[in-house]
């Protein structure tokens, strides 16, 4: 009889204790899904986004470097593919990749920025057309391509683009 009577108390404080855990847990849902919570949002970088800033280097014979940083107040995440960017609407001028596989994402907020180096004519020669703007966007968000004027007039035939990185060193297109 005296272990019912004991056992009784041990379940009414458990009892207690577990509703308490279920109430705060039942809070912090409420106040998560209530949009009242603090923590920073992250997403996927769209082409919205960001802003786009190209310059021309000229290691490696010479190449294009776009910087992409995001928009003030957003953080985001931009993943380790090359861009989507094309000179034209001619087969021949739109950007392919560099490389064989995909990179690390970038975390992009504030200063913080992303790096890929276009090497705007990958063929032997002087074929290829002349172009003063690109078209960019994130991989897989093309139907918000944005324009990028070029620093001078390029001459573009199969232009080959590293993935995004986060330091400009890497974005170097070697051949």
């Amino acid at each position: 009889m005296r272990s019912r009577l004991a056992a009784r108390p041990v379940r009414l404080v458990l009892t207690a204790v577990a509703a308490a855990a279920l109430t705060t847990t039942a809070a912090g849902t409420a106040l998560a899904v209530g949009g009242q919570s603090k923590a920073p949002v992250e997403q996927v970088c769209g082409t919205d986004d960001l802003t786009f800033k190209v310059t021309e280097k000229t290691q490696a014979g010479g190449y294009l470097l776009v910087t992409a940083k995001a928009r003030p107040g957003i953080t985001c995440y931009l993943e380790g593919t090359f861009p989507s960017a094309g000179f034209g609407s001619h087969p021949d001028r739109q950007v392919t990749p560099a490389e064989q596989a995909v990179t690390d994402d970038v975390k992009l907020s504030g200063t913080k920025a992303a790096y890929a180096g276009i090497n705007p004519k990958s063929t032997n020669g002087n074929s290829g057309a002349e172009f003063d703007w690109m078209a960019i966007a994130v991989m897989g968000d093309e139907g918000n391509a944005t324009d990028l004027r070029l620093p001078s007039t390029t001459l573009i035939d199969k232009p080959k683009s590293t993935n995004w990185h986060a330091n400009a060193a890497d974005a170097v297109p070697f051949d």
